[in-house]
This record gives C-alpha cells, structure tokens and sequence, in this order.
C-alpha cells in the first residue's frame, strides 16, 4: 500500500469541506477523484501536498505515519502536485519555474556557488520534450499560453521523479492532442511504481487513464468503483446521479 488516509477531515471555519474521507492508492495506480466544485476534491490534495493541515485522521506512506506540515515535507517524502491554478513565477522562464526552490548550482571557489543555467536549461528541454512540447525552455511564462504554463507545471512535478503525483486538472487548459499525450505519459508513469490521484470534469480523461474512481459528494465519500466494472456511458451516468444528489 503506497499511500493510506484514515479519517480525514477539514473545516474552514463553519464550512466542513472533508468528513471522515478514508482511501487508499496502490503504486502503479492512477486513482479518479470526482464531485462537483466545493465537493473537497483540492482540500484533499492540499492535505496531501502539506498546504494544507487536517483537522483529523491520520496519513500513511508506505505503512509509515506522516504529518506534512508544509509542502516541503510533502517533496521530501516524494510527492508532487500539479496546482489547478498553476502557481508558476510569471516573471521568470520556463527552465527557472521548473527547478524553482531546487536549482542546479555549480561549486565556485569552495562556499561560493552559482546557478548551472545551462544545464537546468537542458533538463527541463528534456523533460518537457517527454510531454510532446517543443517549448523554448528560456521563454518567460507570462507571454505564453495557457496550454504551455500547464504544460510547464506538468514538467515542474515531473523533474524530480516523484513516488505520489497528484494532479488537480492537469488537461484544463491543453488542446485535445497535448491532453492525449499527457494521458499517455500518465499511462506510462504507472508502469514506473509511481501512484497518481487525478482530479479532472473531464470523464474522458478520467476514464482513459484510471483504474478505480472515488466521488465526493459534499466532503465525503458517496461512492468508490473500479473502471472495468462498466461501460464510458454506464459509470458517467452513475458519477452524474452522485454529483446531482441523487
């Protein structure tokens, strides 16, 4: 078992955005989380990634207790998160988004370092190639579309080859040709024992990709399925009927 959450719950205030949401995810898993806006869907991610700190219940990698209480804890221990928002630095390059906060640095003079431009500038070709982009790595993110910062934030949590990603509608902003590459480059990522959760209201994505599918409703869990147990139409209309209340 990669990851475990038993019992968790947060509230903002009055507002109870998690109730007892307990799961699990398998390495070379890709696990669907669905509901409807404000169903808890990124407060749980959030939680996951260390932004943000349960009220209650307890979280396991690996059979290990951990307590994420900021989101470099949360790297450390392998997981990375694609924000729906993006949160890129506009006023720097793709290259010094991907690596930011863990920049390669040359030793100069013993203490004294400098940045390894260059060769940040090359990995992070690389690794937005894997993603089928041919994006100048060195063009400022504030002039680019919203495909290619998407695409930018993809190759962020991909750099450093994390053992938990979680993306929280990565294809949101990508043409249908970019979404299906991701997808494939999801498909391909599982085989590597990496578990993913994937956030998307696009079922497509979520079915092309996942292997079980769990949908909130109102901070909770209202039900949990595996893909193969029905067909693109039977299990979107069984989502719909949960989102609806019904």
């Amino acid at each position: 078992m990669l990851l475990k959450l038993n019992n968790i719950s947060k509230s903002f205030g009055a507002v109870s955005a998690l109730k007892d949401v307990s799961l699990e995810l398998n390495d070379k898993e890709c696990l669907g989380l669905l509901g409807d806006n404000g169903a808890g869907k990124s407060t749980l991610l959030k939680i996951l990634s260390g932004v943000y700190k349960a009220d209650t219940g307890k979280t396991y990698i690996n059979d290990k207790e951990v307590d994420f209480t900021d989101p470099l804890l949360a790297r450390e221990a392998g997981i990375e998160m694609i924000y729906q928002d993006l949160a890129l630095a506009d006023e720097l390059p793709a290259d010094a988004n991907i690596f930011l906060g863990r920049e390669q640095k040359n030793n100069v003079f013993g203490l004294f370092k400098t940045l390894n431009k260059n060769k940040m500038q090359d990995e992070a070709t690389k690794v937005l190639s894997t993603l089928g982009s041919e994006l100048d790595a060195s063009r400022l993110v504030n002039v680019m579309s919203g495909g290619e910062r998407q695409l930018v934030a993809v190759a962020r949590a991909l750099q450093f080859n994390p053992t938990i990603l979680l993306m929280d509608e990565p294809t949101a902003a990508l043409s249908a040709e970019k979404a299906s590459h991701l997808n494939n480059l999801i498909l391909s990522l599982k085989k590597k024992n990496l578990g993913i959760i994937l956030v998307s209201h696009r079922f497509s994505d979520i079915f092309a990709v996942c292997d079980r599918i769990v949908v909130l409703n109102r901070g909770k869990i209202a039900d949990e399925f595996l893909v193969i147990e029905g067909s693109f139409e039977e299990l979107s209309t069984r989502v719909l009927k949960i989102m609806a209340g019904k």
